[in-house]
């Protein structure tokens, strides 16, 4: 299972905006890869080109603090699932996702259309 994280700057805490974070972190088989968030800068739909980025990562669960509708849309077709994340940490997030200790995230907001 590949696990998705949206990370700030100092890619160890989890971003509080999931199109324009940063960066990603990736975790699967307890190996760990951060790559940046090529949705980050873009004009417009943020949120949905990053949720693209990590379908083509072949991303299977998505643990984030908050998602946008249209984002959600997107994870929805590609069977993705989304947790809510608890605390700051993205690592402690990843421990209670091995702990089946995260709830699913079922709230989405309409999107920010490029207010950060």
């Amino acid at each position: 299972m590949k696990i998705a994280i949206p990370l700030d700057e100092n890619k160890k805490d989890v971003c509080v905006t999931f199109g324009r974070a940063p960066y990603f972190l990736f975790s699967e088989d307890g190996k760990t890869e951060i790559l940046e968030n090529p949705a980050a800068q873009s004009q417009g739909g943020a949120g949905i080109q990053a949720a693209q980025f990590l379908t083509d990562q072949h991303t299977d669960v998505l643990i984030t603090v908050r998602c946008g509708q249209n984002a959600a849309d997107v994870f929805q077709t590609a069977g993705i699932k989304i947790y809510k994340a608890e605390g700051t940490d993205a690592a402690e997030n990843l421990s209670a996702m091995a702990e089946e200790k995260l709830a699913e995230l079922t709230h989405f907001h309409a999107g920010f259309q490029g207010i950060r």
